[in-house]
């Protein structure tokens, strides 16, 4: 491909590869975030070599780039972007004797044109999305930082004017970007911070709703930020910035976290940012700098949040760097035609013990690789389950789709102990013998002095009638190596931590592992492997995974939990084949967890309990029931301990027996009955606490405007 042509912008057809190539790697240089750190590099140094590259650069630039004419007049975003740029240089350099009047004359004419050019080409109807935002920011900019242009109070007004109008569009009630992408969710949040900014700088008053919906979008990203201080590049990535303050990796979203700490006086933030960002110094000054270093450091309060309409839920046993996480994705595919979207539904990311081990392999590339482009996006890119070989949604363009998935939550539940998330998708719902995924996520925290490390338990179910192929799909983190043998699958990374996935499933399935790719920047990729479970199977079927850390004991060799599924043949009340119900030991040392996996219309038995529910878990120390809970069910009996019932289905009910007291966390029902092998002093039950009567060994509980009454005791 030989260089773009110099004919009229809109000639060009920069979605073409045969005509552009990957335009992104153009564009990307030609936004000159550069001149920006020549600014920074003089006003530290003074050295005038970087005014002279600046002058020389800009003036080669503006030569080759007649105004309207060539790729770089192409996209009003790009402009905008470049106008930034350029407005930051200035304002750095402004102290140099080589920005002659001559040329900064010039750089003003081409910024005008610029300016006009934007105007005219606003994207209302061409990608509304960061493009109009970036736009409009780069008027608001020109508007409130060269007051002296003609324009400038127009081009104020209508930056503000477009930037107000989307806020409430592309920023939803609970703080996600629209587009279901993670990078230009960051992109956003830039945005209304240098807005903001320069709107106090400009004494330009900003309604309470920008700072309202900004610092819900700023807390979306502390959440999904993992132990390690990265994030996920869920959906589409570009590897740009608004504009280049200082080096951060790609993945990286701490240095905005920092500024949005330092602007809104929001510890949390800070203490998830950690050390101040070369940014916040930048772009808020020196004081508040200052003001960051002396505010005080605040973990947030939640662990556990769902971003109901984004569709994001993110589980974590804590805010150090030694934390577990995961996030799971069950929202919308975007906005309009999705075209930063992925087909991702139901996939996740999970981290154990501050070590990333299941990421988002991100996007590599737009257009200048159709097949890289589609490969990237694919529900086989993605941590979940493709049917028959078929993706979820299917692209048709390098930003558009012909069918798309529906995603469909049904619950989040957060608790000291645990957290579980269950949705689905009707993605493959458009085959001749319709199929629905349901996955559900149990996430086990160590608590009670378990020797169990935290781990994930993965259940996924298929509505089918026929028979169809199921490939449960995990993209390992580069920089692993993996073996598969039976029904497991272990990865150990270069530090001597391991992972375990172990699947079990009714029918008949084989571990692969096979080569993959991420790309932890756009343009960049690197090989990774892929842990792969792939099985056959007719009519109903249901896979249980459990993702486990792997721990070097002394001499070296690799240990962990021991997994078992309970014998089939002993497990009553399982009914027909067509849902069964299974239970499962993890076990290590005097520690045990139990989790049984069902359905709320049929009872289970078996030697140590009795159930009726969805899932259930319980924990044993020493052979001593400590906790457990139950989810959409209506009984659960721990055998020589405890015995809940409920007439109705409860969503979930969460038990801790803890020195002598009972605590129970209920969600839903209206009555239930408790009755335990030893007596107890005193029952909690959502935070309300009643005294028992001596020898009470059964009690009956009723919900009664909200609050749950103890109604009797035997």
């Amino acid at each position: 491909m030989g260089q773009t042509a110099l004919v009229h912008w809109s000639k060009i057809d920069y979605l073409d590869p045969n005509i552009a190539g990957d335009k992104k790697v153009i564009w990307e240089l030609n936004r000159h975030s550069h001149f920006v750190t020549f600014g920074q590099a003089y006003c530290l140094t003074g050295d005038e070599r970087f005014a002279e590259a600046f002058v020389s650069q800009a003036s080669s630039w503006m030569d080759a780039n007649p105004p309207k004419l060539g790729i770089n007049w192409a996209s009003s975003l790009e402009l905008s972007f470049r106008v930034i740029a350029w407005v930051w240089a200035l304002h750095l350099l402004a102290d140099s004797d080589r920005l002659a009047p001559k040329f900064v004359s010039r750089l003003f004419k081409y910024l005008v044109a610029q300016g006009r050019h934007i105007e005219s080409y606003l994207s209302h109807y061409f990608s509304p999305n960061t493009h109009l935002t970036g736009e409009a920011l780069g008027l608001f900019y020109l508007g409130a930082a060269l007051p002296e242009l003609s324009r400038a109070r127009r081009w104020r007004d209508i930056g503000l004017g477009v930037l107000l109008d989307r806020l409430t569009q592309h920023i939803r009630p609970d703080g996600v970007y629209f587009e279901q992408s993670s990078y230009y969710h960051r992109y956003t949040v830039d945005f209304y911070i240098h807005l903001m900014v320069l709107a106090r700088a400009s004494n330009v008053e900003l309604p309470p709703e920008v700072e309202n919906r900004l610092s819900r979008a700023i807390d979306h990203l502390m959440f999904i930020t993992r132990p390690d201080g990265t994030s996920p590049l869920y959906g589409d990535d570009d590897g740009g910035r608004l504009i280049s303050l200082n080096p951060r990796a790609a993945n990286d979203f701490r240095d905005t976290l920092a500024t949005g700490a330092a602007l809104f006086g929001r510890s949390d933030w800070k203490f998830v940012a950690g050390e101040a960002a070369i940014e916040t110094l930048w772009l808020l000054g020196p004081e508040a700098l200052a003001q960051y270093d002396e505010m005080e450091v605040t973990a947030p309060l939640e662990t556990g949040h769902a971003f109901i309409d984004g569709g994001y839920y993110i589980m974590r046993d804590g805010w150090s760097r030694q934390a577990s996480y995961v996030l799971a994705d069950c929202g919308p595919h975007g906005s309009s035609n999705g075209a930063h979207a992925h087909a991702d539904s139901l996939t996740i990311e999970y981290a154990i013990e501050g070590k990333t081990w299941l990421v988002d392999p991100g996007t590599f590339n737009y257009t200048g690789d159709a097949g890289l482009r589609d490969q990237f996006r694919s529900t086989q890119a993605h941590n979940t389950v493709i049917v028959d070989g078929q993706p979820q949604s299917v692209p048709a363009g390098p930003f558009g789709w012909k069918h798309i998935a529906q995603s469909q939550p049904k619950q989040f539940i957060t608790d000291e102990a645990f957290d579980y998330f269950e949705g689905s998708h009707d993605g493959y719902q458009r085959f001749d013998d319709p199929v629905k995924h349901t996955r559900s996520l149990l996430f086990l925290k160590s608590a009670d002095q378990s020797a169990l490390p935290p781990f994930l338990v993965v259940r996924d179910q298929f509505d089918a009638r026929k028979q169809h192929t199921y490939a449960l799909r995990y993209h390992l983190a580069p920089g692993c190596s993996v073996i598969a043998r039976d029904n497991e699958i272990k990865a150990l990374d270069s530090s001597g931590c391991g992972l375990s996935i172990s699947t079990f499933g009714e029918s008949e399935f084989k571990s692969i592992v096979e080569d993959g790719w991420v790309s932890s920047c756009y343009g960049q990729r690197e090989l990774a492997p892929v842990a792969l479970f792939e099985a056959q199977g007719e009519g109903r079927q249901q896979f249980v995974s459990f993702i486990i850390p792997e721990k070097i004991r002394a001499g070296g060799a690799l240990w962990s939990p021991l997994i078992e599924e309970g014998p089939r043949d002993e497990q009553e009340g399982a009914a027909t084949e067509s849902r069964p119900y299974r239970s499962y030991s993890v076990r290590t040392g005097e520690s045990e967890d139990l989790v049984l996996v069902g359905h709320p219309a049929v009872e289970f038995r078996d030697g140590r309990l009795k159930a009726s529910g969805s899932m259930a878990w319980m924990r044993y120390i020493g052979g001593t029931f400590s906790r457990g809970c139950l989810i959409d069910g209506r009984s659960l009996e721990v055998a020589r301990f405890v015995a809940f019932n409920s007439p109705s289905t409860v969503r979930c009910y969460a038990l801790r027996i803890n020195q002598g007291q009972i605590e129970i966390t209920i969600n839903g029902g209206s009555r239930f009955d408790l009755s335990f092998y030893h007596p107890h002093s005193q029952i909690v039950v959502n935070n309300s606490s009643y005294d028992l009567e001596p020898g009470s060994r059964a009690v009956s509980f009723a919900l009664e405007d909200s609050e749950w009454k103890l109604l009797a005791q035997d």
